[in-house]
């Protein structure tokens, strides 16, 4: 079994490494980064493609809308769920159709773990009926 693939990019670098090392407890390939730059190099990586980005809404240099933006560009199926401590609603009603879901922070371990599942079998399906094969 192909453990769940989760990039987490956040420019809270206590947060985001904290995180990672949570999700890796519970049977995830977690990796932190700390700007959507280093994000979006990483996911051009072609061994290093996550099925899951936590990412966060508000970063210096490269937004998260930026960023989400061009993951989608540059692979659709790499599901997203963004994080925010600032309870941007309308920020995300108005990209619900890019991104699977938002948590607001501080986060609820259990219901991330439950939303990374979702997104992680959503990719996977995706992927499967794209080539015919099973992910």
């Amino acid at each position: 079994m192909q453990y769940p693939r989760v990039l987490i990019v956040d420019d809270e670098k206590e947060f985001a490494s904290t995180l990672a090392e949570r999700l890796n407890m519970r049977n995830m390939d977690a990796t932190a980064v700390y700007r959507a730059e280093d994000a979006l190099a990483l996911i051009h990586t072609a061994d290093h493609v996550p099925d899951v980005v936590l990412l966060d809404l508000k970063m210096p240099n490269i937004d998260g809308l930026q960023a989400l933006e061009a993951i989608k560009q540059y692979d659709p199926s790499i599901e997203v769920i963004m994080l925010t401590g600032h309870g941007d609603r309308k920020i995300i009603e108005g990209i619900s159709n890019l991104i699977l879901d938002y948590i607001i922070k501080p986060v609820d371990l259990p219901e991330l773990v439950k939303k990374i599942g979702e997104a992680t079998q959503k990719r996977h399906a995706t992927l499967s009926g794209a080539d015919g094969e099973t992910a």
